[in-house]
């Protein structure tokens, strides 16, 4: 992302939905999905619709993922988030909108694919996979999350629990993974150099960027330390993982001044 913002990317952390493994083809036999406004746009630039969240939502277009990915990171694309209520446009005018963005040339459309990979190669959480209501931002590596200010005077739900933490240690945390070979995915698990299971995948793909595959898991704390030697269990075989800084690709966000 070098001259505009990666709309893709930079919701990652913020969209509460499921990975484009989980969603399905379309099919006259399942339920009614819902529609975005931009549902007929989709169709007429290529959309490839897959149900995702209860939503009709493209995962890819006429590009492939990794183009669309690679695209995005050099230049801007943009995605459908209107299922979520998010922009403040009428509906009447969300095509024209759309449109009128896809006529810069640096633009194009980006699927649930391209947004999955380019959350997880900045390190970016996904509800329901990598956080979720028993997570707390120190386990999840999210204590940059929380100002000074509120960890003073404690006035945010669970306060109690996470202030201590963040003055001492947790059991586990989130942490970055990169192997070759097979591509780690959720629910694999992760072991210690003996064998012994420590953990669990919770996002993984293959990176665009980086040609190798990237992964967030949590292990206990005494593994987390960036270039731990660990195995993960793909397809049940173990392979070799490091413990990785993240982002696994730096940012580069467009902010206004």
């Amino acid at each position: 992302m070098q001259r505009a913002v990666s709309v893709v990317a930079r919701l990652g952390f913020r969209l509460q939905a499921f990975p484009p493994a989980l969603c399905r083809p379309l099919s006259c036999a399942q339920e009614v999905l819902r529609r975005t406004p931009l549902y007929d746009f989709h169709l007429a630039h290529g959309g490839k619709m897959v149900a995702f969240a209860g939503w009709s939502l493209p995962v890819q277009y006429r590009d492939s993922h990794t183009d669309s990915h690679l695209h995005t990171r050099q230049h801007c694309s943009l995605f459908d988030v209107s299922h979520m209520l998010q922009i403040s446009v009428p509906v009447a005018g969300a095509v024209h909108l759309a449109t009128a963005i896809l006529k810069n040339p640096e633009v194009k459309l980006a699927g649930l694919a391209a947004r999955d990979s380019l959350r997880l190669e900045a390190g970016l959480c996904l509800y329901g996979n990598d956080i979720d209501e028993h997570t707390t931002p120190v386990e999840g590596s999210l204590s940059w999350t929380l100002g000074k200010r509120r960890r003073a005077a404690m006035d945010f739900p669970g306060a109690k629990v996470i202030v201590p933490q963040l003055k001492g240690r947790v059991q586990r945390r989130r942490v970055g993974l990169m192997c070759e070979g097979a591509p780690m995915r959720a629910h694999s698990p992760i072991l210690n150099m003996e064998g012994t299971k420590i953990g669990t995948v919770t996002s993984g793909c293959p990176s665009p960027s980086l040609k190798k595959n990237v992964a967030m898991g949590y292990v206990p704390c005494e593994y987390s330390r960036p270039g731990t030697m660990l195995l993960v269990e793909v397809r049940r075989k173990q392979q070799m993982a490091v413990v990785s800084k993240m982002p696994f690709v730096p940012t580069n966000y467009y902010t206004l001044k």
